[in-house]
């Protein structure tokens, strides 16, 4: 077991957005000055934004030029790194188990481990929830991991090149792309595709046609984006429209095949390249975490301080926690920003652990919307929140509204590294950008 001397032991599991940001913070706070020990687990060596994962699917960003080394992060920032994957807790000896660590044979090289905590920080993100939809594991690709993107990058480049050095023609579908699920990731992914597509025919694979990769979305609601304002959506469809990419709406699907999918009404959509990104849910082993409460989809119940509902110390946030919003029984939803707002929550919490007094409670601010479409659009909402005081909703678009969109991400990097490196590293991007291609060819 892991004992860390007579500090005030704080666990964060899971190195997403928000969990690595908050044990970069707290390193830097206490970590650095002996205060706390902060100590983060993940079952990857390296992290990647989670909202670029559609754009290393699609070839239009190298993972490995742009991930970042949790090791490195935790001795620039004085924390610690633990690999591994969190399985067991026992609230009662306040200790965390986690399950043996294997190869891509199959052989263990690491042993279970346990850790002590006096605070423990779950924060494992969410995975895509299939809905136990016949066919859908064996036939769709996710994108809820690096790996995932990569394997997926690597056989739409495997796809292609067949197609282009086959004697036959194509079988129907055989090019064909159909993305389950019209929220962002969805939607974004599509665009990067049909950019993707391009590319590869520009370098040299010129037997085949762009008309020939057909990119489908198909979405069980009335409207694409449904979780977002509707004039967005209506100019995210005119923008899908322009790029030739088909929308069905109002299709549930009720079965996936390797030939394509099955809706509610008997359609089918043939396509032999399936994404499924029709809902997320919490990762399932939290629904076994000695007695901690968790909803239908497996997120843990957390009060408005991010405590969980049956341990004052435990807290979990971002997408795996259902925390309340405005006292009207719906929760914060899973988005990016409400994990950026509750990992700085959370330092202020600490502060207050450690000096034993009450804690603050999380109160969910939505700064809007972006949706971004490969170099062709970028759309979205800027809520007043993030104009100061002015009220109201402002739609934004066009160059404008890509700067916010990246911007973003710069954010995120600052949180990470702090303004001096990324500045460099920008400045750096920028130069080397013309030396290679925008399209990751292998």
């Amino acid at each position: 077991m892991n004992n860390k001397s007579n500090l005030h032991h704080v666990i964060i599991v899971g190195g997403g957005a928000g969990g690595l940001e908050l044990a970069t913070q707290l390193g830097d706070k206490y970590g650095r000055k002996k205060k706390a020990a902060i100590t983060l687990v993940d079952c990857n060596l390296t992290h990647l934004w989670k909202p670029l994962l559609h754009e290393v699917a699609a070839g239009s960003l190298n993972s490995h030029e742009d991930e970042l080394s949790y090791m490195a992060q935790s001795y620039w920032h004085h924390f610690t790194f633990r690999l591994g994957r969190m399985d067991r807790l026992d609230r009662t000896k306040k200790v965390i188990s986690l399950a043996p660590t294997l190869d891509e044979h199959g052989v263990e090289y690491i042993p279970r481990r346990t850790f002590s905590y006096d605070t423990l920080i779950i924060g494992v993100g969410s995975i895509t929830n299939d809905f136990n939809i016949p066919g859908v594991r064996e036939h769709c690709m996710v994108l809820d991991t690096q790996q995932q993107a990569d394997r997926f990058h690597q056989m739409m480049l495997r796809n292609y090149y067949a197609a282009h050095t086959q004697k036959e023609p194509l079988r129907e579908g055989q090019l064909h792309i159909a993305i389950a699920g019209a929220g962002a990731t969805g939607v974004e992914l599509s665009a990067e595709l049909h950019e993707a597509t391009r590319q590869v025919v520009e370098f040299g694979l010129d037997r085949i046609r762009p008309a020939d990769v057909k990119i489908t979305i198909i979405e069980a609601s009335e409207q694409i984006l449904p979780a977002l304002p509707e004039r967005l959506s209506q100019l995210t469809v005119k923008a899908l429209h322009n790029l030739d990419i088909q929308l069905y709406t109002g299709q549930r699907v009720t079965r996936a095949t390797a030939e394509g999918f099955h809706t509610h009404n008997d359609l089918f959509i043939p396509a032999e390249i399936k994404v499924w990104a029709a809902g997320v849910k919490a990762p399932d082993f939290l629904q076994e975490l000695d007695g901690l409460e968790t909803n239908k989809i497996n997120q843990l119940m957390v009060m408005p301080t991010l405590q969980t509902t049956q341990d004052e110390n435990i807290f979990a946030f971002g997408d795996c926690a259902a925390c309340p919003m405005n006292g009207d029984g719906k929760t914060v939803p899973p988005r990016a920003q409400a994990a950026h707002q509750q990992a700085s929550l959370l330092i202020k919490t600490l502060q207050r652990r450690l000096n034993n007094e009450s804690l603050p409670g999380y109160r969910y601010i939505d700064y809007g919307s972006l949706i971004n479409m490969s170099r062709y659009s970028t759309v979205g909402n800027l809520m007043g929140n993030l104009m100061g005081r002015i009220s109201g909703n402002f739609m934004i678009e066009g160059i404008l509204a890509r700067l916010v969109y990246l911007s973003l991400h710069k954010m995120h990097q600052l949180a990470l590294h702090g303004f001096v490196r990324v500045t460099l590293s920008t400045i750096a991007n920028l130069l080397t950008r013309k030396t290679r291609p925008r399209m990751k060819l292998h």
